[in-house]
C-alpha cells in the first residue's frame, strides 16, 4: 500500500529528500508539497499508524540536493510570474483601491477662484463632489452668477446665508464661485475647519487670456488692437481711476486675493501680503502643472482618484490664443509685478511640497494614473475627445458662455450611454454657469431658477 502511495506521488527521482531517512512521515509530507498533491487527514493518520520505511520504499537514489534546487527554482518562477501578473494587470485592479486615503475625506472647502487660471475646471471638480456627496454649496443670491465680484465679498451675497430666525448663521460645505477674498466675511458662511486653497497661473499667460476674454469689457483693452501694443505703452490705455472695471488689466490675481492691484511692488509690502496668503491658504496650485496639482490636492483632501479627474473646461481654441513677442513677455512681468511675485513665490513652495510629500517617483506614477483614467473617461463619455466650438456642440445646454474675442470650447457626449453613465458624463462637461444654476435649483427648489440668457439665443 505504501509503495503504491509513493508511486502516485512520483518516482524516486521526484520525491523531495528534505526529510531525513529516519523520518519517513516527514518525507511523505514534503513529497506531497513538492508535487502539489495534498494528503487527506485520514491518509496521514494511516501513515502515523503504519509509517513507511525507507528500506521498503526502495529509495536509495533520492537526491536531496536536486530536489532542493528544484524547489528553489519553482519558488523563483512563481515569484517572477506573480510579479509579471501584477505589473501587467495593476491597472485592472486599481478600481478596487483607487485613490484610497487614510482618514475621512475633507468636505469643508473654500476655493478662491482666480480668473483665467484653469479655475473653471477646478470648480467643476468641486461641484461634482458636492452633488455626488449631497453637500451644500455657497451659491450667489437670486439672479447673480458671482459672489459680488469685483467688490469685496460679503456674506449676504450667498443665497440662504442670511436667516431671519434666531439662531446661528448657516454654514456651507463648498465655496468656489468667483469672489474677491475677504476673510472675515467668508468665515461667516464657512465652518472653522474649512480647507482653503486657490490656483495661480504665469501672469504673462494670464494677462494674454484676460486681454482676449475681457477685450470688450475692460476699458484698458477696448481701444487697443493687440496686447503687444498695450504693453508697449500701458499707461496710455490704463486709467487707475476707472475703478473696478479695469481689474482684469493689471495684477488680477493679486486683486482676487483682496489686495490692492495698483500698489507699488515694494519689498516690505509684497512680503507682508505673501505671508498673509501663506497663513490663510493651505495650498496654492499651479495651472501650468495642472495634473501634478490634482495629485497633491487629492492627497490633501483625502479624496479618491475619480474625484479629481476632469476634462479641460472653458478653454479657448488655438486660433484665439495669441503669441507674445519676447519683449512683450518681459513687459508683462513688469506691468503685473505683484502677480509675478505671487506666482514665483508659490510656484517654488508648490514644488517643495510635492517633493516633500510624494517624491519624484510616486508623483510620476500618480500623474500617469490620473492621465490614464482621464483617457478612459474620455473614451467612455465623449463622441470625440477633441473639444468643439459653440456651433459644433449639438446639445445647447452644454454650450459654454462666449466672451470678448475668445472662442470657448466644449464637448459632445456619446449617444449610446446608459442613464447612470450619462449623468456622470454630463457632470464632467457641464459648463460652470449651467452647473451653478443646476445646483441652485437643487438646493433652493422653492426659489425661481437662474435665468441663463445666452442659452436662449
Amino acid at each position: 500500500m505504501e509503495v503504491r502511495m509513493l508511486s502516485a506521488l512520483g518516482n524516486s527521482q521526484s520525491v523531495c529528500g528534505s526529510a531525513r531517512e529516519r523520518e519517513p512521515l516527514a518525507l511523505v509530507r514534503a513529497a506531497s508539497v513538492c508535487t502539489g498533491i495534498m494528503l487527506s487527514r485520514r491518509g496521514l493518520r494511516k501513515l502515523k499508524q503504519d509509517p513507511p520505511r525507507v528500506g521498503r520504499l526502495s529509495l536509495p537514489a533520492m537526491d536531496r540536493a536536486r530536489c532542493f534546487r528544484a524547489v528553489l527554482l519553482l519558488l523563483a518562477l512563481t515569484v517572477l510570474l506573480l510579479a509579471g501578473f501584477l505589473h501587467t494587470h495593476v491597472q485592472l485592479l486599481t478600481p478596487l483601491f483607487r485613490g484610497r486615503a487614510k482618514g475621512l475625506p475633507v468636505t469643508n472647502i473654500m476655493f478662491l477662484k482666480t480668473h483665467k487660471t484653469a479655475s473653471s475646471t477646478v470648480l467643476n471638480i468641486l461641484y461634482r463632489f458636492a452633488e455626488t456627496h449631497n453637500l451644500s454649496a455657497a451659491l450667489p443670491t437670486g439672479s447673480s452668477f458671482h459672489l459680488g465680484y469685483p467688490w469685496l465679498f460679503l456674506a449676504r451675497y450667498v443665497e440662504g446665508a442670511s436667516q431671519n430666525s434666531i439662531g446661528p448663521p448657516r454654514r456651507f460645505n463648498i465655496m468656489c464661485n468667483h469672489l474677491r477674498f475677504n476673510l472675515p466675511e467668508v468665515q461667516k458662511v464657512m465652518p472653522k475647519d474649512t480647507f482653503y486653497f486657490s490656483i495661480l497661473r504665469n501672469p504673462v499667460s494670464q494677462l494674454e487670456s484676460s486681454f482676449i476674454y475681457y477685450k470688450n469689457y475692460a476699458p484698458a483693452f477696448r481701444h487697443v488692437e493687440s496686447l503687444d501694443a498695450f504693453l508697449a505703452a500701458p499707461l496710455a490705455y490704463y486709467d487707475a481711476s476707472a475703478g473696478l472695471d479695469n481689474v482684469y488689466a493689471r495684477n488680477n490675481m493679486w486683486f482676487d486675493f483682496g489686495f490692492d492691484h495698483n500698489a507699488p511692488a515694494e519689498e516690505s509690502y509684497v512680503r507682508a501680503r505673501l505671508a498673509d496668503v501663506e497663513r490663510r491658504f493651505q495650498l496654492l496650485l499651479i495651472a501650468e502643472h495642472f495634473d501634478e496639482s490634482m495629485v497633491l490636492l487629492r492627497h490633501r483632501l483625502r479624496w479618491q482618484l475619480d474625484d479629481v479627474v476632469a476634462f479641460r473646461l472653458n478653454a479657448r481654441s488655438a486660433r484665439s490664443v495669441t503669441s507674445l513677442a519676447p519683449e512683450s513677455r518681459e513687459r508683462a512681468k513688469r506691468w503685473c509685478a505683484l502677480d509675478w511675485r505671487l506666482y514665483q513665490h508659490f510656484n517654488r513652495s508648490f514644488w517643495a511640497q510635492l517633493h516633500a510629500e510624494l517624491g519624484p517617483s510616486q508623483l510620476r506614477r500618480e500623474v500617469a494614473l490620473l492621465r490614464a483614467r482621464r483617457q478612459e473617461l474620455a473614451a467612455l463619455c465623449l463622441e470625440d475627445v477633441a473639444p468643439k466650438n459653440k456651433m459644433q456642440i449639438t446639445d445647447r445646454r452644454l454650450r459654454p458662455y462666449q466672451s470678448g474675442k475668445a472662442d470657448i470650447l466644449g464637448y459632445n457626449l456619446r449617444q449610446d450611454l446608459d442613464s447612470a453613465t450619462l449623468r456622470t458624463c454630463q457632470r464632467m462637461v457641464l459648463p460652470e454657469i449651467q452647473y451653478m444654476a443646476h445646483l441652485y435649483s437643487l438646493q433652493f427648489p422653492n426659489k425661481p431658477p437662474k435665468n441663463i440668457q445666452f442659452l436662449e439665443g
